[in-house]
């Protein structure tokens, strides 16, 4: 039986964290497609792709501080690439009140990391200015992983998970796991303890869309019940009356 060295299983657990995180990356794209099909980009937010900018650039960072961590470097220059695309695209199709919001917004994310990277340059050498850039990173890595809390609110209370698709719910979790047997074999606990919470909140999102997967269907046929009409209609007669009294039940859907 091979037995793997700690340096070897950093490097499989790094390089599957880079594809996985890849995927996530890249999920967004049909989101940006729909914008440019449209024309359009109100509706969406770019709040979450400046989120996402802004912890790659200070993941970035981190790992140039900590030097060799090649891994950490080749997945966050990817993910500072296509964020910022994400957000030029939304720039572009977006109304003018829009664009002036998410240009403030900007200035304020490149803005936090410069004035980051000049503060602890001037007031921290050596394992010191790794050690704070670590914790910052741990914290923003926190907050990414809790920003899902409002999304699995919101499947609480309307016990619908349309706004929370299992894949994506399925790929956060396993990037997680992967990142986190990085650091705990790399021995970097800036990298390992944020992904432990993104691992609980990912399992939470995975059971929360098994339970409530099957609510929507529930939900229709409740509401079609107490308008007094059958789930399953067996049209007879004068189809012009049959239709009539699907509108009359569901005057909404006209």
């Amino acid at each position: 039986m091979v037995r793997l060295s700690v340096h070897e299983l950093s490097f499989i657990f790094g390089l599957l964290g880079n594809i996985v995180s890849f995927i996530v990356f890249l999920a967004p794209v049909p989101t940006f497609y729909k914008i440019y099909k449209r024309k359009s980009s109100e509706g969406f937010q770019a709040i979450p792709y400046l989120v996402a900018l802004f912890s790659a650039g200070l993941l970035l960072y981190y790992a140039y501080l900590k030097k060799n961590a090649y891994l950490i470097v080749s997945i966050n220059g990817f993910g500072c690439v296509i964020e910022l695309a994400y957000i030029s695209l939304f720039l572009f199709y977006a109304p003018r009140k829009s664009q002036i919001f998410t240009g403030w917004l900007m200035l304020l994310v490149t803005g936090s990391l410069g004035m980051m990277m000049l503060f602890s340059y001037l007031f921290a050498k050596g394992s010191e200015r790794v050690m704070i850039v670590g914790w910052i990173c741990a914290v923003i890595n926190v907050a990414v992983f809790a920003a899902p809390l409002s999304i699995m609110r919101q499947v609480i209370i309307t016990k619908s998970v349309e706004f929370m698709p299992l894949t994506l719910s399925l790929f956060l979790t396993l990037s997680a796991t992967m990142w986190f047997f990085y650091g705990f074999f790399k021995k970097d606990f800036y990298i390992a303890l944020p992904n432990v919470l993104g691992f609980l909140f990912g399992v939470v999102q995975m059971l929360l869309y098994f339970f409530y997967k099957g609510s929507d269907k529930l939900d229709l046929e409740e509401t079609a019940k107490t308008k007094g009409v059958e789930v399953c209609i067996k049209i007879e007669g004068d189809s012009d009356k049959a239709l009539h009294s699907m509108e009359k039940a569901f005057p909404e859907s006209k």
